[in-house]
């Protein structure tokens, strides 16, 4: 990998390296079809985030309670935003949810979701949804859990993706991350509750600001810290609450 992401105390929020994160996963030659994580086997797609080259996934399972211990149990129904190859959905249903939603504005991820869940013999308990966050889901549907595990690393607000697989990487502006904050709460059911995980390749005081100004605030449930190449980054589990 280039320099650019293994040189000692490089700036972990630069939208750049997080870009260039994003090309070198692409490259072909270094793609599994299928790769491992929690104790099973997973099929990966062209152009759908590699859990295998990132730590977010796993560290994901953790804290939401499916591979380690922690103050959160997906139980019910269950909405992913941003679901990726399906680990976290698929993992859940195995688990205690009862349905689960998977949703992503990668189209090839939504096809890879479907497909582990297949493999894993969950797909009459898994959706895999085409949507931009909340866009595709119908009116009336409400979630016992809401969670993102977000693209939590600040770009230009004028940044223009060239390609989908930048999408899992970088928020141009926290646009999206605006859109959660502010509409997530209207997609659970009463006593819901809205989750998002972040890292601190993001700019937490942004966000801050950004639920302040969306009527919510940041309660923090659980973080760890992973070391990525030469960067210690650490990874947060919030509730989003009323403010």
């Amino acid at each position: 990998m280039s320099s650019l992401l293994t040189q000692q105390g490089s700036d972990v929020r630069s939208y750049l390296g997080s870009l260039e994160r994003s090309r070198w996963s692409r490259t072909e030659a270094v793609r599994p079809r299928v790769f491992s994580l929690a104790g099973r086997d997973w099929d990966l797609l062209d152009q759908v985030f590699a859990p295998p080259h990132h730590a977010s996934t796993a560290v994901a399972l953790e804290l939401l309670g499916i591979t380690a211990p922690s103050p959160v149990t997906l139980t019910g129904t269950l909405l992913e935003i941003g679901s990726g190859t399906g680990v976290i959905a698929v993992s859940a249903a195995l688990r205690h949810c009862r349905t689960v939603v998977a949703a992503d504005i990668n189209p090839h991820a939504v096809e890879n979701t479907a497909l582990n869940a297949e493999r894993h013999g969950v797909a009459h308990r898994v959706r895999s949804l085409h949507s931009d966050l909340f866009s595709g889901l119908g009116p009336d549907e409400r979630f016992d859990t809401v969670v993102w595990s977000s693209n939590y690393v600040l770009a230009p607000t004028d940044f223009e993706y060239r390609a989908v697989h930048e999408r899992a990487y970088v928020d141009p502006g926290y646009a999206a991350h605006r859109r959660y904050l502010a509409e997530a709460r209207n997609w659970t059911t009463e006593g819901g509750r809205v989750l998002l995980h972040f890292s601190s390749r993001g700019d937490l005081a942004a966000l801050g600001a950004i639920a302040s100004a969306t009527g919510c605030r940041l309660r923090l449930l659980k973080s760890t810290s992973v070391l990525e190449g030469a960067d210690l980054i650490v990874h947060q589990l919030f509730e989003v609450v009323a403010g």
